[in-house]
């Protein structure tokens, strides 16, 4: 009574803390109570704007001004001082290795001084420079003067300026001399000072405006019936992110909170009474109950700090991982469940919550009816493939509807469901971790232990051939079955495999490893031969806590035989002593009853096949009553009681089982000698 209370409290306590942490992480601002969508009617009444607000830009408006501004904002460009210093400095020295004539020297200095003077004026540019420049801003010093293209000087002018100043001083026999004199010295001196240009770009996009129109208190926003088009779109957006800036006061905050914890509360009952009702073996584990929804919890808490980023990156969480790892531990049906309460949660954070909670719903659906063997590479790159083309068909579906036309596909958002697909790959380390920390165990672990080369199976083969081929019959018996009634096939194969992995200690005592006739047990009364024969179980849980069996696999040798009695002990007993001295409990396996569907079929398929090894001559009709007989002796005494299996699919085990057996022991066709 005190375990079961613990474990009431522990759930109300866990439930408790999921709706507290989640109701922290949604927002406490004031919601816009209308859902819209461009290109949709407005189905909601007539609405007027409750308040004074301005309208936002569209993101394309925004986009267009800033292009503009780049294309016409002029750039700057920076007077090298420096370089004219020395080009003057170098036509001092040059000069008088080109003129030689001494008296006309000076008067031809001071001419080609102010030839160089009057290139220099505004500077000059080089030869690759940008010829579709029409006006720039020059920097000289601290000065900023606003020049035309013309006004500067080009290199691949020189020839003919020179031409020009010669010939209109009368120095045109000079003119070979001047050109030979500054082609050689002169240096481009303006050039483009990237950083202070594109502070200035940087400047003027931080003065857009982000909105444009205003609208005052009681004016129409839209009709009922109207379609939202571009426009109305701005307006129906812009009221609603007026909504979230509004001051909320403590007191509203307080509402706020509360109307969250109803909702938020709604939606884990609903979850913890489908797993009540439906996965009750979950209920009760509370290692189990806390995996599924921490689950929740640390997506939904993923997902609100990509929100903080903005620009969409919340599409980039692989919200998938949850119903894919679900269905991985437990089963699709559970997974989808949680799947699709989960996003129902994320709805309220996200903005388009419609447009979400559809799209991870969908991806969520193709997932659970995806078959996904983990253990096989192929299988999750499909899947996972399959979940990014649902993305990208339903994202491309919602975007032709809002315009009629692509415009509203972003090739971003693109991109996050392609990040989203490749981190969903990141479900097989995940599983191993979880595997590790919470006890759970995966189709990969299971196949690693179905290896019958493993140290354990491989022990048990040179120890106790006779019971590790009966554990492979068994195995091959259980996994048909499991099939034909839609249980954990693999689990069961695996439980099978290790079931009887006690008898390693003393296979000699049982009588599928005994080489000769003579039987140990003869040495024993039949209260010392039960108590070894029961003890294969206790032994085998020892043995396979430590080889590090998972659990869910130590549960088979747990119930493989429940509560039986070791019948052939038992009746000798009876026989040497009389039924009313026999003391039926030290014949008595302790159980548990089995507790699973799995756990029931191999309860079946180990009696069933341990005692056909004593027909003689079988026949299709002695199998048949011998395997109804064996199977309804055990639903008589219960055994089947709390393993969830049901009557019909009883009778579809012991037809497999049958069908089975009478493979085995087919008649062979005498051939003549």
């Amino acid at each position: 009574m005190f375990i079961n209370k613990q474990s009431s409290l522990y759930r109300i306590f866990l439930f408790i803390l999921c709706v507290l942490f989640i109701v922290y992480l949604l927002p406490k601002e004031g919601q816009f109570q209308y859902e819209f969508q461009k290109g949709k009617l407005w189905q909601h009444k007539t609405l007027y704007a409750p308040f004074d607000f301005a309208i936002q830009k569209s993101e394309a408006e925004i986009s267009a001004e800033k292009e503009k501004i780049r294309l016409e904002q002029p750039k700057y460009y920076r007077f090298s001082i420096s370089i004219f210093e020395k080009v003057e400095l170098d036509y001092y020295q040059k000069f008088q290795e080109v003129f030689t004539t001494e008296n006309k020297n000076e008067n031809l200095y001071i001419f080609g001084k102010e030839i160089l003077n009057e290139i220099y004026q505004n500077g000059v540019l080089s030869l690759n420079f940008e010829s579709d420049i029409k006006d720039l801003y020059l920097i000289v010093d601290k000065e900023e003067r606003f020049l035309s293209f013309d006004q500067l000087f080009r290199l691949g002018s020189l020839d003919d300026f020179i031409t020009k100043k010669t010939n209109e001083s009368g120095y045109n026999n000079y003119k070979d001399e001047y050109y030979s004199l500054f082609f050689e010295i002169i240096e481009p001196n303006v050039f483009l000072d990237d950083e202070f240009t594109n502070q200035s770009i940087k400047d003027e996009l931080g003065l857009i405006s982000p909105t444009r129109d205003f609208i005052e208190k009681g004016k129409l926003i839209i009709a009922q019936g109207e379609v939202v088009d571009e426009e109305n779109f701005l307006r129906l957006r812009s009221l609603k992110n007026e909504y979230l800036l509004l001051d909320v006061s403590e007191n509203q905050k307080l509402i706020i909170i509360f109307g969250y914890s109803i909702l938020i509360s709604i939606i884990f009952l609903m979850l913890l009474l489908f797993i009540k009702n439906y996965r009750f073996h979950i209920y009760e584990n509370s290692k189990e109950l806390t995996f599924i929804f921490l689950n929740i919890v640390i997506l939904i808490g993923i997902l609100t700090i990509t929100l903080k980023f903005k620009n969409n990156y919340f599409y980039a969480v692989p919200i998938c991982i949850l119903p894919l790892t679900l269905k991985t531990f437990f089963d699709a049906r559970l997974g989808l469940f949680t799947h699709v309460l989960a996003v129902l949660l994320m709805g309220f954070i996200v903005p388009n919550g419609f447009e979400f909670v559809f799209i991870q719903i969908i991806a969520g659906i193709v997932i659970i009816q995806t078959k996904t063997d983990l253990h096989k590479r192929a299988s999750i790159f499909i899947s996972v493939t399959q979940i990014v083309m649902i993305y990208l068909l339903s994202y491309f579906s919602f975007s032709i509807t809002y315009e009629g036309n692509l415009n509203s596909l972003d090739i971003n958002i693109i991109g996050f469901f392609i990040i989203n697909g490749m981190l969903t790959l990141f479900v097989q380390p995940l599983i191993y971790v979880y595997e590790k920390l919470f006890g759970l165990i995966s189709d990969i672990t299971l196949l690693e232990f179905s290896d019958t080369n493993s140290k354990l199976l491989k022990e048990l083969s040179e120890k106790a051939p006779g019971t590790f081929n009966h554990s492979l019959q068994v195995a091959n018996l259980a996994e048909a079955a499991s099939n034909e009634i839609g249980a954990n096939s693999l689990l069961v194969r695996v439980g099978s495999l290790y079931h009887d992995i006690g008898k390693i200690l003393s296979p000699s005592f049982y009588s599928e490893n005994q080489k000769s006739t003579i039987s140990p047990h003869e040495d024993l009364n039949p209260e010392q031969s039960a108590e070894i024969i029961i003890n294969h179980v206790h032994e085998g849980i020892k043995i396979a806590k430590q080889n590090k069996l998972p659990d869910r696999v130590i549960d088979f040798i747990r119930t493989h035989h429940g509560t039986t009695n070791v019948y052939y002990f038992l009746k000798k007993e009876i026989e040497l002593k009389g039924e009313e001295y026999v003391d039926k409990e030290k014949f008595t396996y302790p159980g548990p009853l089995p507790f699973s569907k799995e756990t029931a079929i191999l309860m079946m398929a180990d009696s069933v096949e341990a005692a056909s090894k004593s027909l003689r001559t079988p026949d299709y009709k002695k199998i048949n009553e011998f395997v109804n007989q064996l199977i309804d002796k055990q639903m008589i005494s219960g055994q089947f009681q709390f393993s969830n299996i049901t009557l019909m699919e009883i009778e579809q085990v012991k037809k497999i089982l049958i069908k089975k057996l009478v493979n085995i022991y087919h008649l062979r066709i005498e051939y003549p000698e």
